[in-house]
């Protein structure tokens, strides 16, 4: 492919919309904004201003137009402070599902590059601990978040709930390893501390950051830790391989759940076995069930 067909998702420019020609998606109730999350957006807001813009699209039908995709807490914390625009981010995709499935608001990464950029800009740790109702210490911890972290870590848990203690834990992990727990991490939708220390526990001395010092683990002996990582390199094994075949596996099940649930339909078919081979045909409804239960229609994914 030509880079050049290659369209950017996001116009690179910032603008400033007045809210008047922005259509939010939804309102945001009284009940919401006594929530802790949206009193510290606001709170942050009044103090450093607004660090992440909006994001819109463009209406196509209606001019000068713009459709809200993400920020709904941020336009009402700043229409009640009697704002009347927003800097923006324009998208070319107008269809919001596609963009929200993939944000997590408020998610760690997320904030340490916001608490970041707020100190670049200037804004003094004490306003932004002030602005974000913590203390100094939480903002100095986020500054070093991320420090010895592998990128491509950061990329895979960027959208994620993420203790801050767990990324202390895989700091003590080499770069490889460490893309070997988030890949477990998000195969098992578990980003705790317990869950991090547990894979350090089971992480090869070679696979450390720092392999030279011996591994410590409050809780965990020697002999549990070299069991645990014997358990762990099989079980990695395991779920490669399952992860190689599955794919091909739904498909061959996808094939003969078609074909059995052809058969099944035909009444005489089912008439016959159900005469002669009652178990057979009671497995076979079976698979075509769990088949239906995995493989949604296009219709029901689209309620």
């Amino acid at each position: 492919m030509d880079p050049a067909d290659v369209r950017i998702a996001f116009e690179q420019n910032i603008l400033s919309l007045p809210f008047d020609s922005i259509l939010p998606l939804k309102q945001v109730p009284q009940e919401t904004k006594k929530l802790v999350r949206y009193k510290r957006i606001a709170q942050s807001i009044a103090e450093v201003g607004l660090i992440e813009p909006l994001v819109v699209s463009r209406q196509p039908d209606e001019e000068g137009k713009y459709m809200l995709l993400d920020g709904h807490w941020r336009r009402s914390a700043l229409m009640d402070m009697g704002e009347t625009s927003a800097r923006c981010i324009l998208a070319h995709d107008d269809e919001a599902f596609t963009y929200n499935k993939r944000v997590n608001h408020l998610a760690t990464i997320q904030e340490y590059f916001m608490i970041v950029r707020a100190l670049e800009r200037g804004v003094s740790e004490e306003k932004l601990a002030k602005a974000l109702d913590v203390n100094i210490g939480h903002i100095k911890r986020r500054q070093t978040m991320l420090d010895g972290i592998s990128p491509e870590v950061v990329e895979m848990l960027k959208d994620r709930m993420v203790s801050t203690l767990t990324f202390d834990v895989l700091r003590k992990m080499g770069p490889l390893r460490q893309v070997e727990a988030a890949e477990l991490m998000l195969s098992a939708s578990n980003f705790t501390v317990g869950y991090a220390r547990a894979l350090l526990a089971a992480t090869r001395q070679a696979d450390l950051a720092k392999p030279e010092q011996a591994k410590r683990i409050d809780g965990v002996t020697p002999e549990q830790m070299v069991r645990m990582e014997r358990e762990m390199s099989a079980l990695q094994q395991d779920f490669k391989a399952v992860e190689a075949s599955y794919g091909e596996d739904v498909l061959h099940l996808v094939i003969a759940s078609g074909y059995i649930s052809k058969l099944t339909s035909n009444r005489k078919i089912e008439r016959y076995l159900d005469q002669n081979h009652p178990e057979i045909l009671e497995e076979f409804k079976a698979i075509v069930s769990a088949a239906s239960l995995d493989n949604p229609s296009s219709e029901g994914t689209r309620a």
